[in-house]
């Protein structure tokens, strides 16, 4: 198995700055928490993952969990000991062939079945693109509802990983948001991770599922220990603000953050939201909170032209026109290939995302 080590980048703050910022987060806290009723486990994301894979098993006799080496608990452990608990015809391994498994899990969700199933890397979705897009997607379309495959749940860790280079790296999220008959979902940490997967498994609708592959074991938090869904097409306000809007989704939602802390400290009060479901995208949240802000930011890792952001931008200009008192802003990855060695001047950082903050906030 090929394994990966987590790297997150952090950033060096001088004395002076950084009391500043510690004494403004007992203020006014920047974070991607919620508080959780009832009982709770410690868990990483991957562990969540995990514990969302059995809730699923163990409710739904009709469910399986397949892919490249699940069975073994996959590259990344997200399946470990469900062969054990479950056994081999409810957890199966799969060859190396993306079109295949995809295809199998919609014949699986055609008659009935629960299909669970994992691309390896969401950079080898593509070979897969056909029977997605247009199997998946169009089957209770084009039999006029009489059958459908909304059994079907893709998962594929996804985004950059510190070390991934062009073909462990990337963000395939606007592909799949452009077909229609397909849902989107993108968590942020192990409690959104747990609660959207069971949802997504449950929803009767074919769903992809990107995981944030860098925050599998850097995103530690209480994690509910039981069964429990969270709403699909339903952006999170984490924390409100009056002077910009700032929308993100999986690991860019804790850059996003930092530099909304950033900005807090100069005096700019940052509305930060979590999109979380990219199709369908909830709307309503992001064009209530830009009325009031009358300024929107997007940032996200995919590159620039074809990025979701721009589809936002597009719809919040038509439905916001009259309250917007700067240019959207975006915040991206760059137009290019997904670099190894250049990574950290690709990806879209916590001082680019400060920066377009501030400007958008000055304009």
């Amino acid at each position: 198995f090929v394994r990966h080590k987590m790297r997150a980048a952090g950033f060096l703050h001088g004395a002076r700055r950084a009391r500043h910022l510690c004494s403004l987060c007992h203020r006014r806290r920047f974070t991607t928490a919620v508080e959780i009723a009832g009982e709770t486990q410690k868990m990483t994301m991957v562990a969540a993952i995990n514990d969302a894979l059995r809730v699923a098993l163990r409710t739904d006799p009709a469910a399986v969990v397949f892919g490249e080496d699940v069975a073994f608990g996959g590259v990344f452990r997200a399946s470990m000991n469900l062969v054990e608990e479950f056994g081999p015809e409810r957890v199966l391994n799969m060859p190396i062939n993306e079109q295949g498994l995809v295809g199998f899990g919609i014949g699986m969700a055609a008659v009935g079945g629960t299909a669970i199933a994992e691309v390896q890397f969401a950079d080898y979705i593509f070979p897969a693109m056909d029977q997605i897009c247009n199997e998946a997607a169009k089957f209770r379309y084009r039999s006029g509802n009489e059958f459908d495959v909304g059994g079907l749940t893709i998962r594929a860790p996804a985004s950059a990983v510190g070390h991934g280079g062009h073909y462990h790296s990337q963000s395939p999220e606007a592909y799949f948001a452009h077909t229609p008959g397909l849902k989107v979902v993108y968590p942020r940490d192990a409690y959104t991770a747990k609660g959207l997967l069971l949802a997504s498994i449950r929803d009767k609708n074919p769903v992809i599922f990107f995981e944030p592959k860098i925050l599998y074991r850097a995103s530690v938090g209480q994690v509910p220990v039981g069964d429990y869904e969270l709403p699909l097409g339903k952006a999170d306000i984490l924390t409100a603000g009056k002077d910009i809007t700032c929308v993100a989704w999986g690991a860019q939602v804790h850059v996003m953050t930092k530099a909304c802390a950033r900005a807090e400290a100069d005096g700019i009060s940052c509305e930060a939201i979590d999109l979380a479901t990219i199709a369908p995208w909830d709307m309503h949240t992001i064009r209530t909170s830009v009325k009031k802000t009358g300024r929107l930011l997007v940032t996200h890792e995919a590159p620039l032209t074809g990025g979701f952001a721009g589809e936002i931008a597009a719809t919040i200009q038509d439905e916001c026109f009259d309250y917007l008192e700067a240019p959207i802003a975006r915040v991206t990855g760059a137009d290019t290939p997904f670099p190894l060695a250049f990574e950290k001047l690709y990806l879209p950082d916590e001082l680019k995302v400060y920066d377009a903050i501030v400007r958008t906030a000055n304009y």
